[in-house]
């Protein structure tokens, strides 16, 4: 599983693998869908699990902003 990230942009649906590749301005989140590898995790993995919510947060403030 690869991560999925779908957003709406313009009245279309968009679908990232990359959270970086998002751009700034969107519509909506469809979908969000980061993957989570197997336990056991590693440190580096459990910094990046903890991020996500920090990710999404930010994604959908990116929502609102374009909705102004």
């Amino acid at each position: 599983m690869a991560h999925e990230f779908i957003v709406m942009i313009d009245r279309e649906m968009y679908t990232f693998s990359d959270y970086e590749s998002i751009p700034q301005s969107i519509d909506h989140v469809i979908k969000f869908a980061p993957e989570i590898p197997p336990e056991p995790h590693t440190e580096e993995q459990h910094a990046e699990i903890e991020s996500w919510n920090t990710k999404l947060q930010e994604l959908l403030g990116r929502e609102h902003a374009s909705s102004l």
